[in-house]
């Protein structure tokens, strides 16, 4: 058996390898690294898949929030409500900007927002709203666009473990990130849709807003050395949209293999005793950037040390919520309790997922699991 990896690009490389060294070779010997023509061929595509009006690259997936922010013209001190169970980046680029992050908790099955946990904290200091969908679902974005019309307040979608995630609501439907006002992704190694480097991308439907979230990321510039904004330079190599845009085409082929693996992982484990399997959305595909199992807390290490003796990775997302890190000391607002976060950062567990785990893999993922509890 093939050693077990959390994340295997190596595998996932070598069915693309033919083109992927064609292409790297063919901008190599251009020499137009910089904004080169696949950089546009890329955004098109992509733009293209996801059903947008306009799609921006930029230099990598945190970049993407804060130009997303910078396009708003947000005043000092403005709150941006956030969930306080996701990666720090969601929050980081708020304060950076002089806003003021409001965490709040999650649902206690898909780990994202809600419209009701979202509605009690907003002030007249709201002026936006991240839904981020972890681990490769989507929010319940019906009932958040409700929510921010009647507050009139900004929808910034963190679809960066999401990419390839569909929606259908009542009223709204589309891929993830297309239905706010701005939608922000990574393309880093290990993302769903993953460039050999770092890269990220903002989108939207808004014609005014895709222009000046344009100008941001190239320093403000209307025309060449004309600046109409204080941007910052964010690009995406040219090399690395050459890559996402051979894989953008098996985007979709990628996130089956993972509903496949994932889909193996829910029979195997749903009936064991001590386990929680991830929820649905039913509203929501899931393209399971993560397969996150909760388990009991006092148990969780021994879990981890017990998979790692039999070859077996895992990874805790998150061990430590946004709201007890140091950074956002004093530079953060916390909204309610957050009880479900306390209890999911001392619970969950995620194991190996990617689009190259094997049958005999899965099994003894699946037996070291199962082992585990009837033993312990």
């Amino acid at each position: 058996m093939e050693p077990i990896r959390m994340v295997d690009l190596q595998r996932q490389y070598a069915h693309i390898k033919d083109r992927v060294d064609a292409a790297v070779i063919r901008c190599m010997d251009e020499a137009n690294f910089i904004n080169g023509p696949e950089v546009k061929k890329f955004a098109i595509n992509l733009q293209n898949y996801l059903s947008v009006k306009k799609v921006i690259t930029c230099a990598n997936g945190t970049d993407a929030l804060q130009i997303a922010f910078m396009a708003l013209d947000l005043e000092p001190g403005s709150e941006v409500i956030v969930p306080s169970f996701t990666y720090v980046a969601t929050a980081e680029v708020i304060c950076l900007l002089g806003l003021t992050p409001v965490m709040v908790d999650v649902d206690p099955h898909t780990f994202n927002l809600t419209a009701d946990l979202i509605e009690q904290a907003i002030t007249e200091k709201t002026r936006a709203v991240v839904p981020v969908h972890l681990f490769g679902q989507c929010v319940d974005m019906d009932a958040i666009m409700a929510l921010a019309r009647k507050h009139n307040i900004y929808v910034i979608e963190d679809t960066a473990q999401a990419i390839g995630a569909e929606y259908s609501g009542c009223e709204y439907n589309g891929k993830a990130g297309t239905i706010g006002d701005i939608g922000c992704t990574s393309f880093f190694p290990s993302k769903n849709l993953g460039c050999f480097g770092d890269g990220g991308a903002v989108y939207t439907n808004n014609e005014e807003l895709a222009a000046k979230l344009s100008m941001i990321a190239n320093h403000g510039q209307e025309r060449k050395y004309v600046h109409k904004y204080i941007g910052i330079n964010s690009r995406l190599d040219t090399l690395q949209a050459a890559i996402l845009d051979i894989k953008l085409e098996h985007l979709d082929e990628y996130c089956e293999k993972r509903r496949h693996a994932a889909d193996f992982y829910d029979n195997a484990f749903r009936n064991v005793p001590g386990l929680v399997i991830p929820a649905r959305n039913p509203r929501s595909t899931h393209v399971f950037h993560q397969y996150t199992l909760k388990v009991p807390a006092e148990r969780r290490q021994a879990l981890q040390d017990y998979l790692q003796d039999k070859g077996i990775p895992s990874m805790i997302y998150y061990p430590l919520p946004l709201n007890e890190q140091e950074a956002f000391k004093g530079k953060s607002r916390i909204a309610g309790e957050l009880n479900v976060t306390k209890e999911l950062c001392e619970s969950v567990l995620s194991l190996p997922m990617h689009t190259e785990l094997s049958q005999e893999q899965l099994e003894h993922i699946q037996q070291s699991v199962i082992e585990f509890f009837q033993g312990n």
